[in-house]
């Protein structure tokens, strides 16, 4: 299961409520990514709301494939945004509370640091391969290093 299978939106029944509509507790479950990517009714979200749904939107949503936003660029550009969290030396939980300050995003300490430590696991992996095929594996190395840490 992919980590964004396990992004949850925080005040969800706040937010429904506002929007006058049911969405998924998932912020990337179908009906969701529907609501944020056409932007029916977000003048209807108090501001706060607003300006971290449009963020959201803005940083994840914004890609030009023709299946957007079904093209799977939000999932892959979610996973690096905790990536980069990580190599910036922050741990899960407080991973979980920067996604929760700018996105209104919510996920369980334990799944973030699960998705880490397969995401350290698949680097290890990448490393050994490029060592048998003869190529530097030094970048790699280091990228597993910072999210090691």
């Amino acid at each position: 299961m992919a980590i964004t299978d396990k992004i949850y939106v925080k005040n969800h029944r706040q937010l429904a409520s506002q929007l006058e509509t049911s969405i998924p507790k998932g912020a990337f479950k179908g009906a969701t990514l529907d609501v944020l990517f056409q932007g029916s009714g977000l003048e209807k979200l108090d501001d706060a709301s607003q300006e971290r749904v449009l963020d959201f939107a803005s940083d994840f949503l914004d890609c030009d494939c023709e299946t957007n936003p079904y093209c799977g660029c939000p999932e892959r550009k979610f996973a690096s945004y905790l990536l980069d969290l990580r190599a910036q030396g922050l741990g899960p939980d407080a991973i979980v509370d920067v996604m929760g300050d700018d996105y209104m995003l919510y996920a369980y300490p334990g799944d973030v640091l699960s998705f880490l430590d397969d995401a350290v696991r698949t680097l290890e992996a990448a490393e050994a391969l490029a060592r048998v095929d003869g190529a530097d594996a030094d970048e790699i190395a280091g990228v597993r290093r910072d999210l090691a840490r």
